[in-house]
């Protein structure tokens, strides 16, 4: 798998948001990616230094849309925190 097949794209949230300020970035990863492949990806992609990465299986939700019951897709949530002094400029220049 290449890097750009690990990661897939960037959680926005507000939680996020105030992980960006503890270094820590958050991102959605493809299922079969392990903690090795994130972090070499990571790396790759945005010429940085990975201390750790953290990663968690999304359950699916049961949904209902009138009569009709189905789920959420399943997926895998990683939360990498990055070497002092590193970070990754998500949206260019924030404010």
């Amino acid at each position: 798998m290449t890097a750009h097949e690990i990661i897939i794209r960037p959680i926005v949230s507000e939680r996020s948001f105030d992980l960006m300020e503890e270094n820590k970035y958050t991102f959605e990863v493809a299922r079969d990616a392990n903690k090795y492949q994130i972090k070499d990806a990571v790396e790759e992609l945005f010429n940085v230094k990975v201390t750790s990465v953290n990663t968690i299986n999304v359950k699916p939700k049961t949904k209902r849309v009138r009569y009709v019951a189905g789920k959420t897709r399943q997926w895998k949530k990683a939360i990498v925190t990055l070497a002092e002094g590193d970070s990754i400029e998500i949206y260019g220049n924030q404010a």
